[in-house]
């Protein structure tokens, strides 16, 4: 196992098996940039875990609607069912129900309790969230190498595009965010959810998803807005290179049904550091401990992308 302090803090690198990782750089360097795609878990994965010595919100968490009677109702469901998450007791298959349960309950009392575009912004505005230290250097790597980026969600998806947007003052077009999506009316108050509920526990039910073509966020465009990329070339079936990006061994899971070749995955200790270390080296490729900056993945990315 190698472990080494980057650049003198506090955060550290694990690598469990360097001679794997180094196989796996090898073959996507030579595979090239157009061959890579980028999946990357949200919360506590772009965004950081502790901002000025308190726990970050998450994308789901930061929201608050106009009635106070709705936030504590959701509250109140986040008491319940959170510690039934983390049961190792409870039967996969039960928790995957009481899972969906929490998220449909949820989404209703935000349908029932009024909720607006405004709400979402003014939510985002006075939420304690950020993203590490890195991120806009990773999204601006990533853009001009024409990799596509997946954020792959069971929060909302209109929150975190709204957090991008807020906290990064700028916009990628080639990232896509796979999560749950609302659907407002022309004054902007929540209609519905479209799709089928992505919930902690279904998330790779979902990976097939990604593997539509994404030509309005990647590809090029001549002088009247027609793509003029080739299809098969930009669609995300043809990248068969992964970098995934995680903070839960469940994380892995994103890119199962996706036909890759190679993938590198990359993971967050965000706490409780040694009790997790054994099960986490076990699972991913590269560890950054102790809510580490991106910095270190900027560096990876780059390697993989230079030829």
């Amino acid at each position: 196992m190698e472990k080494v302090v980057i650049d003198g803090s506090e955060s550290e690198v694990v690598v469990g098996d360097a001679h794997s990782l180094q196989n796996k750089i090898s073959a996507i360097r030579t595979s090239g940039s157009s061959k890579l795609q980028v999946i990357a878990d949200f919360d506590g994965t772009l965004t950081k875990y502790w901002i000025n010595g308190h726990r970050g919100q998450s994308s789901h968490s930061l929201l608050q609607q106009d009635d106070p009677e709705y936030n504590m109702k959701k509250q109140k469901l986040a008491e319940y069912y959170h510690p039934l998450e983390f049961n190792p007791a409870i039967p996969l298959d039960e928790k995957t129900k009481l899972m969906e349960e929490w998220w449909g309950k949820t989404h209703d009392l935000l349908i029932e309790g009024g909720l607006t575009y405004d709400a979402i912004r003014n939510s985002v505005a006075n939420a304690n969230i950020a993203f590490r230290d890195g991120v806009v250097e990773f999204f601006e790597l990533l853009e001009e190498r024409n990799v596509p980026v997946l954020i792959f969600s069971a929060g909302l998806a209109d929150i975190i595009e709204e957090v991008l947007r807020q906290k990064l003052r700028r916009s990628f077009k080639n990232i896509r965010v796979v999560s749950n999506r609302m659907v407002f009316d022309e004054n902007g108050h929540l209609l519905r959810f479209k799709g089928k509920t992505i919930h902690v526990l279904n998330k790779n039910e979902h990976a097939l998803d990604m593997a539509e073509p994404l030509h309005e966020q990647f590809g090029e465009e001549d002088d009247k807005g027609i793509m003029i990329n080739d299809e098969e070339e930009s669609a995300l079936k043809q990248r068969t290179n992964v970098l995934l990006l995680g903070d839960h061994t469940g994380d892995l899971r994103m890119s199962d049904g996706l036909n890759y070749e190679t993938r590198i995955s990359v993971g967050f200790i965000n706490h409780n550091v040694e009790a997790s270390l054994d099960g986490y080296k076990k699972a991913f490729d590269v560890l950054y401990l102790n809510d580490a900056s991106m910095h270190g993945v900027v560096k990876l990315a780059s390697h993989l992308c230079s030829t």
